[in-house]
């Protein structure tokens, strides 16, 4: 390009010097060198504006890496580091068999929290290389988020969720997708809202298929993170100082799974204050 508006400079200059800019057809060549260097130049600047747009896009997903690096190395050790303080407890002590099943009850807690953090990661690789599939059944909607709700409140020994779900609502997806979304929603709303914040899980039908919500009355999302949060390792500040777990996969995880069921996650704002997690699938 710049080797063309050397070569059209060279032609202005030797067109005026020879013929000046009296004569018609070279007044008229002046006029098309000028209009195709204006579109060249309008080209370089819209290219550059573009070059520059993919640096900021790819310099702002290599830290979300490099935080989604930090996140997963301490939620690794987090679970790993208490199951072995559980087991040296129980191994060097006589408890009863209360204490006994307390400490086994928080060992396999933790167990389960590195369990669904690795099938995170694995589900967000299969999806990256477009190698998970689709196991489309008919079941009970309503059964499933029960027994979701039942699993959080015995096994992670959560008692802040409350429920509001209609009867009997039968779908027809990929079950294990579906569970997988709602375990990421209610253990986001725990992360971010707090064990002593209101959660709500709600289900109805509606005239297109079936919906389903996880509502928290936390802090909510900021106005300028609310169209990134289901992207892929976003979460909000400094991996080195933040204090909240996850790996920034969940929300992105449920976007996918929801729409290869058909569906389509949304964030609300809730009222008076945090946030609402609304899936709708279509049957």
């Amino acid at each position: 390009m710049l080797l063309q508006f050397a070569w059209w400079a060279y032609h202005l200059v030797e067109l005026t010097q020879t013929h000046g800019f009296a004569n018609t057809s070279v007044s008229r060549k002046v006029f098309m060198i000028l209009s195709e260097g204006m579109v060249f130049f309008l080209i370089i600047l819209i290219g550059l504006w573009q070059i520059r747009k993919s640096i900021k896009r790819e310099l702002k997903l290599a830290d979300r890496q490099r935080n989604f690096l930090l996140s997963v190395t301490h939620e690794l050790k987090t679970p790993l580091a208490a199951n072995k303080l559980f087991l040296q407890t129980l191994r060097k002590r006589d408890f009863d068999v209360e204490k006994r099943n307390d400490l086994l009850d928080k060992a396999i807690s933790e167990n389960v929290r590195l369990e669904n953090m690795i099938d995170n990661i694995l589900n967000a690789t299969r999806l990256e290389h477009q190698t998970i599939y689709l196991n489309r059944e008919n079941f009970n909607l309503s059964d499933l988020l029960l027994k979701i709700i039942d699993r959080f409140e015995k096994v992670y020994q959560v008692h802040n969720l409350q429920k509001n779900i209609e009867p009997e609502l039968n779908i027809v997806a990929d079950s294990a997708m579906i569970e997988t979304i709602v375990v990421n929603l209610i253990e986001n709303a725990l992360k971010y809202a707090g064990t002593d914040a209101e959660i709500l899980v709600s289900c109805r039908k509606t005239n297109s298929g079936v919906s389903f919500s996880v509502a928290d009355n936390g802090p909510g999302v900021p106005d300028n993170l609310q169209k990134e949060i289901f992207d892929k390792f976003m979460r909000s500040g400094n991996e080195e100082t933040r204090t909240k777990k996850g790996t920034g996969l969940g929300l992105f995880i449920s976007k996918e799974f929801a729409q290869l069921n058909k569906g389509v996650i949304l964030y609300k704002n809730n009222t008076p204050k945090g946030a609402i997690f609304e899936v709708n699938i279509t049957q």
